[in-house]
């Protein structure tokens, strides 16, 4: 493979340099003013050094071998997340001081992955290959370096699309100063052409939600009488497992198109009124 580096010169591209890699560079990062690389089954650093001759070029400082294949890379601040192709997500480190990258954790469970982001320092987003999403948290504390190095599994859920990008951001202008503006969202995309939003819900709203939806799963019915529960259950060729810490923002949101006879039934599963049930769905329209 090839890492190119153009300038952009008077609205055209022009070439630079040229660093051949062995094998294919699946994605590229920059780091700490630094270039960072997945390259088959290693992530490798390069420096844009100063030649005597004044020109530029690429040169390597140093990498991290032990993928099978580094297909998706997100780093912050100084840790790289990295999504393999058959081996999950694990984290690494780049020390400064030794000029070397370090494991620092990963999941141990085989999942194929389709993208990755980071969604603060201590929680990481997957997706994978058979239509789940994952949030997966590093476990700083464990009592030994061996429960240090596994990463948890905090989250699971179906999504029934193949995701391939998560970005950052949101769909709609949010105010900073309203209540939904401290929440965090990441959009994705799908093969499929299918746009949606995550949001990091504080603990008190997830748990009001979370009654909501098993409120309303007994009020709706799935199309063809399939359950939603089983539908939107983490499910891989090894095994499968009810959803958690996810909640179907599309089944909440339903809420507002049932008649006011459904309504009650929901509101009375609950004990709240279904004017403050509406307020609440109505708020969280907003993030998206």
């Amino acid at each position: 493979g090839r890492i190119l580096v153009f300038i952009v010169e008077e609205g055209r591209l022009q070439l630079i340099t040229e660093k051949e890699t062995k094998g294919a560079v699946y994605s590229l990062n920059a780091f700490n003013g630094k270039l960072l690389a997945a390259i088959n089954q290693k992530i490798q650093l390069y420096k844009w050094m100063l030649r005597d001759d004044g020109t530029r070029e690429l040169q390597s400082e140093c990498g991290h071998h032990g993928h099978i294949l580094a297909l998706y890379v997100q780093t912050r601040g100084d840790f790289i997340v990295v999504g393999d192709l058959m081996k999950s997500i694990s984290l690494l480190i780049y020390k400064h001081e030794e000029g070397a990258i370090e494991e620092r954790a990963r999941d141990y469970n085989a999942n194929w992955m389709s993208a990755v982001e980071i969604l603060d320092d201590d929680i990481y987003l997957g997706a994978d290959n058979c239509f789940n999403l994952f949030t997966v948290k590093k476990n700083n504390e464990g009592a030994t370096d061996e429960e240090r190095a596994r990463m948890e599994v905090v989250g699971e859920y179906h999504i029934g699309e193949f995701v391939n990008r998560f970005r950052h951001g949101s769909l709609v202008m949010r105010l900073p100063d309203s209540e939904i503006g401290q929440i965090q969202t990441v959009i994705f995309g799908t093969v499929s052409g299918m746009i949606g939003v995550l949001a990091s819900l504080p603990q008190e709203q997830y748990a009001f939600l979370e009654k909501l939806q098993t409120s309303l799963r007994k009020v709706i019915k799935g199309v063809g009488g399939l359950s939603h529960e089983q539908w939107r259950s983490f499910n891989n060729e090894k095994r499968t497992a009810e959803a958690k810490s996810y909640l179907d923002g599309d089944l909440i949101e339903s809420f507002l198109d049932l008649s006011r006879g459904k309504m009650e039934e929901v509101s009375k599963g609950m004990d709240v009124q279904v004017e403050e049930l509406c307020k609440r769905v109505e708020e969280l329209t907003r993030l998206h």
